[in-house]
């Protein structure tokens, strides 16, 4: 393949999905080559997406923690993020030079099947070929053309990371994972925070009870969160802006942070002319392998659509090269893949939850263990939350686990763990019989099972 082509294989963007996709070929002996139009590796994730606002929620956390709030402002939380976003593009280059892995600054398009062209950030043209592609180029927040983005008031996921003052009130349009996460920084920073949502409850892929306890949260921080509404129209002047809702509202503020939906980045790539589909976000159409309609072309990550998480992406990378270098792809994305939330408290959540239950009729039961009942949470001080955990009332099989409260995404991975097991190994039984540090979090998992054992015993 070297032979006919510049490289075996070219993946387009370097975030997650890239990074997966390009170890795996060049571990396999494969000649790669990557191209990222950002000058520096790493991605939407690193630069614009889950390092910088996790980062900014960290800080939050630990000034929560602390009950002191200081003179800290957004600014000074940025500045922050960036030396961790710095030590996460060292890390991922260094990958790249020790395997030897070309890079090439600048935007790919396709001009055939098998070429693309570069136009290099530094200035220039390069064309490059190969004998299989990888698109990884992942999505950006979803802009309606009647929103003046132009505007300084109004930004998105992406540009509120640039912001020059700060705000002090902020309306958040889109109460998604991003408008929560943002309504928890913002009233951290003890900033008034409008949370729109066009649907009935927040989040209405959690468990009901989860999504109950964030809103009350929510509130309780004083977040003021407007259900079931819809936008009219915008409309920003130097001192404020105005969302004009279709129930007669008006909502002013200082800032509006727009977060809902986001569009996969597969437009300027030529797409159109090699006969490769998309949807109307921009998501590319693959098949179970990740192949587009072009079977040498792969694509992975945000920019093929759901799930949109990073870890589900360096996942879809590695499964996509497998495909590559061995004809095969055995495996796909997880049956119970984590869902990680990174509001104040946070939540996460794997399985199934009640309301998938009881659609299915499954004859299910319910365990919990309220961390405030749990000696470490009362060591730390950090007593807001639970641990909840399905099982079949007649097998005890699990069926799904829930989390909320301090520490629910690395809490999560231990149910994660037997839920992939099979038979006995996957039942209450296992926590009951287990024996956890004491006193630790992890513990909620044997108080759980013996809660919900004591419901059917």
């Amino acid at each position: 393949m070297a032979d006919a082509f510049d490289y075996d294989v070219i993946v387009i963007g370097s975030g997650p999905g890239g990074e997966g996709a390009a170890m795996k070929c060049v571990k396999s002996g494969k000649n790669v080559a990557m191209v990222e139009e950002n000058p520096l590796v790493g991605g939407n994730c690193t630069h614009r997406a889950t390092i910088p606002s996790k980062s900014l929620r960290q800080t939050i956390q630990v000034m929560a923690d602390q009950g002191d709030y200081g003179d800290i402002d957004f600014q000074q939380m940025l500045r922050s993020a960036e030396s961790v976003i710095d030590q996460q593009v060292d890390l991922r280059r260094s990958f790249y030079e020790r395997n030897d892995l070309d890079i090439a600054a600048g935007r790919a398009t396709f001009v055939e099947p098998h070429t693309i062209e570069v136009a290099l950030t530094a200035g220039g043209k390069e064309t490059y070929s190969a004998g299989a592609f990888i698109l990884a180029t992942g999505s950006r927040p979803y802009q309606p053309p009647d929103v003046d983005f132009d505007h300084p008031r109004i930004v998105d996921s992406d540009s509120v990371l640039q912001l020059k003052e700060n705000p002090k009130s902020v309306t958040i349009y889109g109460a998604g994972v991003i408008g929560c996460e943002y309504a928890s920084i913002f009233r951290g920073l003890r900033i008034k925070v409008n949370l729109i949502n066009s649907r009935s409850q927040l989040l209405t892929f959690l468990d009901d009870e989860i999504i109950d306890a964030l809103a009350y949260h929510l509130r309780d921080q004083g977040v003021v969160i407007r259900h079931s509404e819809e936008y009219d129209r915008v409309e920003a002047t130097d001192d404020e802006v105005c969302v004009y809702l279709k129930s007669n509202k008006e909502i002013r503020s200082d800032l509006l942070l727009w977060a809902q939906g986001r569009t996969g980045n597969s437009d300027r790539m030529g797409l159109e002319n090699i006969g490769i589909e998309t949807d109307e976000r921009g998501s590319i159409v693959v098949n179970e392998n990740y192949q587009t309609a072009q079977p040498h072309i792969y694509a992975v990550g945000d920019v093929v659509g759901y799930p949109s998480l990073a870890s589900a992406a360096y996942d879809q990378g590695r499964f996509a090269a497998t495909h590559i270098v061995t004809g095969k792809s055995e495996k796909g994305l997880l049956d119970h893949m984590p869902t990680g939330i990174y509001t104040i408290p946070e939540i996460s959540s794997v399985g199934l939850n009640e309301k998938e239950l009881t659609e299915r009729k499954v004859p299910y039961e319910v365990g919990h263990a309220f961390f405030r009942h749990m000696a470490r949470a009362q060591i730390t001080g950090r007593k807001t939350g639970m641990l909840k955990i399905l099982f079949n009332r007649e097998t005890l099989e699990i069926l799904g686990i829930h989390c909320f409260g301090y520490q629910a995404s690395e809490i999560i991975h231990i149910g994660q763990a037997i839920l992939a097991q099979q038979g006995e190994a996957n039942t209450l039984m296992y926590f009951i019989n287990t024996t956890f540090n004491y006193p630790t979090m992890a513990e909620a998992y044997r108080v759980a099972a013996l809660n919900g054992l004591n419901r059917v015993t």
